[in-house]
Order: structure tokens, then sequence, then C-alpha cells
């Protein structure tokens, strides 16, 4: 490994991550390009202090496992600083503005991370911000999540244009962000919902509209055997996500055939891969063959969420 050369960050265009519609498919590949990197370089025991002296504040009014530990970690390896922030602790917690937040974060800190349930919020703090802003989740969107999805597809099969993932579940933010991280790769994307459950009909139309450009596809059905069939990647996610739980009854009957087993990936491709964002709830969205089984890349894909947004923070804070 050229570490000098490979552990680059890259130059990107926009300031703040909030989707992934604000990277370009070369930034995507750069990206991982650079996480597959790191990773080997933490592997190797080769520093990659590519951040020192800098602090990212991150912001949390959702609960996180993976978000808070692999960003906190991350910025660990990177040489700078991370501050776990829940909104209670801060002046948001009592009606401070998002306007003056971004303010007074953009003289204290380099960048921000934001776990939080309105989109509309994190794109008012970037706006405000002079800082990166990155979307660590929203009730729309889940980006960082789906750079360390699509960088396990890359590193298990080798290439991404062309690939076929199929997602089975709720239409939710990681539906949506991965019908724009496959259609900026060239993927092929397939959405299975029951109906009234299905994405946001407008991403799924700017999906498409991306997918034109790249050679990609993006579809939504309410079939899983048809989502299934032939696919590289299988995808499942939770049934309730946060702030849906008290739905959980209602949900668990209207997907009830959407379960993640043994008969529905015995359509997909030998050598499948089964993906998931976790928390995982096995026996409802997935069963435990399935997530336990050999073609099962979890933990990797979870591990991937710190090396792909290692890649991503020295990007956007180095600049």
């Amino acid at each position: 490994m050229n570490t000098a050369q490979s552990l680059t960050p890259v130059k990107l265009d926009k300031k703040d991550l909030l989707t992934l519609k604000d990277l370009k498919p070369t930034d995507i590949q750069a990206l991982l390009d650079l996480g597959i990197a790191l990773k080997e370089a933490q592997r190797q025991g080769t520093p990659h202090r590519l951040l020192e002296g800098k602090t990212l504040a991150m912001i949390f009014e959702k609960s996180s496992t993976r978000t808070r530990i692999s960003f906190e970690t991350g910025m660990v390896h990177l040489g700078g600083h991370a501050l776990n922030l829940t909104s209670d602790q801060l002046q948001l917690g009592r009606g401070e503005s998002i306007y003056d937040t971004a303010k007074v974060f953009s003289e204290y800190v380099d960048g921000v991370m934001i776990r939080t349930f309105s989109h509309a919020m994190v794109e008012e703090l970037a706006e405000h911000a002079a800082i990166p802003v990155i979307n660590g989740l929203t009730d729309d969107y889940h980006p960082c999540q789906v750079l360390a999805d699509l960088m396990t597809i890359y590193e298990v099969h080798g290439a991404l244009a062309g690939k076929r993932l199929a997602y089975i579940g709720d239409g939710n933010n990681m539906a949506h962000s991965l019908m724009i991280g496959c259609a900026k790769m060239g993927m092929e994307c397939v959405i299975a919902s029951p109906k009234g459950y299905q994405p946001s009909v407008a991403i799924v139309q700017e999906a498409q509209d991306i997918a034109t450009s790249t050679g990609g596809s993006v579809l939504v059905t309410d079939c899983p055997e048809q989502a299934v069939a032939g696919a590289d990647a299988v995808y499942t996610d939770v049934w309730a996500s946060m702030g849906w739980e008290e739905e959980q009854k209602e949900r668990e009957k209207a997907f009830k055939d959407y379960q993640v087993n043994e008969t529905l990936v015995a359509a997909a491709k030998d050598d499948f891969l089964f993906l998931h964002c976790l928390p995982a709830h096995r026996g409802e969205e997935v069963t435990a063959g399935v997530i336990d089984g050999p073609n099962s890349a979890v933990f990797q894909e979870a591990g991937n969420r710190l090396h792909v947004q290692k890649a991503l923070l020295a990007s956007l804070l180095s600049n």
C-alpha cells in the first residue's frame, strides 16, 4: 500500500453531507477507496492522524450504538476529538434557535454530526453553519449507513455497477438512501414494500432520474419475490423504526409477508450478501438462519461504518 497516496482525503465539492445527492459517483467511489485504505492502515497499525487537533461535535436526539461509537472512535483514530452531546445538554433543548446554534458551533468546533428526526432541521443547521454538517440519520435519509453498505458490497463483489440490490420492508430512510446510493453507482435497486408503506414518490423519482445518467435502475414493487430474484445483495430493516414504535403491532400485520427468510432468499444469487443496518429483530424482519448464515455480512457492514466515515470526516474536516 502506498500510504501517502492512498490516505489522501477526497476533495469534495460540497461543504456538507446531508444526503447522497450531495456526492458525485466519483466522490462516492473515492470515499469507498479511501475507506478501504484506512481499514487496511488500521489493520497494519499504520498511523493515519489526518485530523490532528480537529474537533467534531456530535448531537444526538435519537439513541445510537453504531453511529456514536463509529464517529467517536473514528475521530480518535484520525487524531481528533469528538464531543458527545444530547439535545437536553444543549440550549437547543430549551428553545435556542437552529440559527444561533449553528453560528455558535461554528466558533467552537470543526464539524457537526447530527442524528435527529427532522431532515429540515439538519438542512437549516447546514445552511447557517460555516463548518461541515454530516447527517448521522434523519427520518428521511441515512447516507453514512449506505456508504458503509456500498463499501461492503464493493469489498465482497469487487464492483458496484450492474449489481442488483433488493430491499425488503418499510419504505423508510434506509430505502430512500439506498435508492439514491445505488442509482449513483449504476446499480439496480428494487424496493419491495407493502402498499401504504412504500418510499416517498418524490425521492423515488429523484433516484430514477439519477439512474438514467449512470446506467442504473430503481423500481418499487409490493412483491418481495420479484425484488429478490437474481439479487447480489438482499437488505432489510426493522419494521417499526425509531418514532414508530406505537405502530409495532399494526406493522407486524402489514409486513408479515415481507420477512427475509430462507425461502425468500433462495431466489437470490448463490453468493448474495445479506445486509441489515442493525439493530435487528430475529424472527421478525429476518430469520436467524439468514442473518447468522453464511451469506450474512452484517458485522462487516457495521464495521465499515467506522472506516468509510473516517474517509468522510478526513475529507470534509481537512478542507
